[in-house]
């Protein structure tokens, strides 16, 4: 999907599965955790709106490699993911100090090209949905910088799960 490195909002605190009381559109498909930094707090005292898309980048990076695809398995087949579309929805403000699941889910995956991920982001602090975010990507050969065709294996080692999308488009 993308290098890790330069993703530093927030700091991770743990993987763990979330508390099942949170308010969570269906079941997460995979968590980050983080913990809200003062480097992560803009002029208006709370979040920035950026540092939300480096949530959902860190929790798309840290899924894929939960599932066995770093970036050397990417660089073994000559093919990775790269962004071609982000949304995000804001809802809530968060602040300093706050603890933050980010939860991703694979919603589509079209075992060719393209893969999409949604993602909702809860204050474990207040149990408020701060935002809710979809990430659309595409396969990409290393070598060349070109779309290419997924490789088999994450076609199938990257599961959609089912009831995502129409989840988040209600």
């Amino acid at each position: 999907m993308f290098s890790s490195s330069g993703l530093t909002a927030g700091k991770m605190i743990s993987k763990d599965m979330s508390d099942p009381a949170l308010p969570w559109s269906i079941d997460p498909q995979h968590i980050l955790t983080l913990q809200v930094s003062a480097r992560d707090i803009d002029d208006f005292g709370h979040v920035n709106n950026v540092v939300y898309l480096t949530w959902m980048a860190r929790a798309a990076w840290d899924h894929s490699k939960a599932l066995g695809f770093d970036f050397e398995a990417y660089r073994a087949r000559d093919c990775g993911f790269v962004v071609t579309r982000h949304e995000i929805d804001y809802r809530a403000a968060c602040f300093e100090g706050d603890t933050v699941q980010v939860a991703t889910w694979v919603s589509k995956n079209d075992q060719r090209l393209k893969l999409r991920r949604r993602f909702q982001m809860i204050s474990e602090t207040n149990q408020s949905v701060l935002a809710t975010g979809m990430s659309e990507f595409a396969t990409m050969k290393i070598s060349t910088g070109k779309a290419c065709r997924m490789p088999s294996d994450y076609a199938t080692g990257y599961p959609v799960r089912d009831d995502a999308e129409a989840a988040f488009t209600r």
